[in-house]
C-alpha cells in the first residue's frame, strides 16, 4: 500500500527564482551571525576580517556584532571589585564581586562578573595621565557609587573602599615555567551613606 503525500503547497508553488533569493538570503543571515566571532580582535585570521568587510552593514543594521571575547580563546584579564565596609558597631566587613563562594546560582555570579568587567571598561589603568583619568571620572563614577550604595545598604555599613583588581594572565609559556606576574590594582574610592569622598 502507497501513501500518496501531498508536498507543501507553499513550496510548490515558489518559482524557482525565489526560492534562489531566500537561499541566498538565509545564507547571508548565518553568514553574518558566525563570521563576526570570527573576524574578533586578535588573534584572528585575516581571511575571516576579509570576509567580514562585506557584512558589515547587515551586521551592524541587525546588531549581530555581538562580544564573545569572554569566552573566546585569548579573552584577556579578568577583573573583580574588592571592598571592605566600616560598620556601624566599628568593625569591617570584606567582600569581592564577584564572589566564586557566595554568589549562587552560578548565572549571579556570572551577572556579577559583568557588574566588575563594565566598570574595567571605563576606568582607566593607575598609570595613564592625569588628565585622563579626570575626564573619565565622569563615565565611571556613577556606575561605582551605585555598587557602594547597594553594598551599604545590603549590610548596613557605614562606609566603604572599594578598588577593582585586574588579574594577571599568564602566557602559555609562563605557564609551563611556573611564572607568576602581579596583578593591577586601582583605587576606585571610599563612599559614604550621605556622600562620597574623591577617590
Amino acid at each position: 500500500m502507497t501513501l500518496d503525500i501531498p508536498r507543501s503547497a507553499g513550496l510548490s508553488r515558489w518559482p524557482p527564482a525565489i526560492r534562489m533569493l531566500v537561499s541566498l538570503g538565509l545564507l547571508g543571515y548565518f553568514a553574518a551571525v558566525i563570521v563576526p566571532p570570527l573576524a574578533g580582535p586578535p588573534p584572528a585570521s585575516e581571511l575571516a576580517g576579509a570576509a567580514f568587510q562585506p557584512l558589515r552593514p547587515l551586521v551592524g543594521g541587525l546588531f549581530l556584532g555581538h562580544g564573545y571575547r569572554f569566552f573566546a580563546p585569548d579573552p584577556g584579564p579578568g577583573h573583580s571589585i574588592q571592598w571592605t565596609m566600616q560598620l556601624a558597631d566599628g568593625s569591617t566587613l570584606n567582600g569581592s564581586i564577584p564572589d566564586r563562594d557566595a554568589d549562587w546560582p552560578r548565572l549571579l555570579y556570572h551577572r556579577r562578573f559583568m557588574i566588575s568587567e563594565k566598570i574595567a571598561a571605563v576606568v582607566p589603568p593607575p598609570d595613564a595621565p592625569e588628565e585622563v583619568r579626570q575626564r573619565s571620572r565622569g563615565d565611571w563614577q556613577p556606575l561605582v557609587k551605585d555598587v557602594a550604595g547597594q553594598l551599604l545598604a545590603r549590610h548596613g555599613g557605614s562606609q566603604v573602599t572599594l578598588q577593582m583588581t585586574e588579574h594577571y594572565l599568564p602566557t602559555p609559556e609562563e605557564v609551563i615555567r611556573a611564572e607568576q606576574g602581579g596583578d593591577v590594582v586601582t583605587p576606585l574610592g571610599t563612599y559614604a551613606v550621605a556622600g562620597a569622598s574623591s577617590p
